[in-house]
């Protein structure tokens, strides 16, 4: 259980600080504001629950699945930044989020999806019992 907490831990703190970064590196280039009605404070909490969530399925579909796909970390990242391209499209043609905001989403799953699973991957392998001598 512990290994399962730390990839937690590891992939949210991957997948906010990646976002933190490249939004903010937005914002500081381009005057990007948080959303209508949002203070800054707000909004980062709000995209750190959503990051909760996001790591917490990421890593507990690896580790259920963990038989198929460790070592297959490469496909795995894949399948997540696929999923999230494809919302952060979505999002941009609705109303409320613009290609600023999609362009810095993409920019940033394209470092954690991989990232995230990498680390995953890494402490959720299976372990070989150590042998002591007799």
């Amino acid at each position: 259980m512990g290994r399962l907490s730390l990839s937690f831990v590891s992939a949210l703190v991957i997948m906010y600080a990646v976002t933190f970064l490249v939004y903010g590196s937005v914002a500081a280039a381009t005057g990007l504001e948080p959303p209508e009605g949002a203070s800054p404070g707000v909004f980062l909490l709000s995209v750190l629950v959503v990051k909760i969530g996001l790591a917490a399925a990421f890593v507990l579909i690896f580790y259920i699945a963990r038989q198929a796909l460790v070592g297959r970390w490469v496909p795995y990242a894949f399948a997540w930044w696929l999923m999230f391209v494809v919302a952060e499209v979505g999002q941009a043609i609705g109303p409320n989020y613009g290609w600023t905001e999609a362009i810095a989403g993409i920019v940033s799953e394209t470092v954690y999806c991989p990232l995230a699973a990498l680390v995953t991957n890494w402490l959720l392998r299976p372990t070989v019992p150590r042998v002591t001598g007799t």
